[in-house]
């Protein structure tokens, strides 16, 4: 898996944040953890299609619920 970027892991942070309507999100944070489920987990997959211009499944976002590792595989997709 490539190394994400530092600001892509904000814009994902920022994604989840928003579509979790919370501030506790972290880079860290297991989105499941905070109350998310799979119709949010699809619009942060939207989210991240239109701001980021990269397109994810379900499947990417179960093996990658957290910011960083989310920010990681679409680094490693994009490169």
């Amino acid at each position: 898996m490539s190394a994400a970027e530092p600001s892509t892991i904000e814009r994902v942070t920022e994604i989840y944040r928003r579509v979790l309507d919370t501030d506790a999100v972290q880079a860290e944070s297991d989105f499941f953890d905070l109350g998310g489920d799979s119709l949010l987990a699809t619009r942060v997959i939207s989210a991240i299609a239109r701001d980021l211009g990269t397109e994810l499944t379900i499947t990417d976002f179960l093996k990658a619920p957290t910011p960083r590792s989310m920010a990681e595989l679409i680094a490693g997709v994009t490169a």
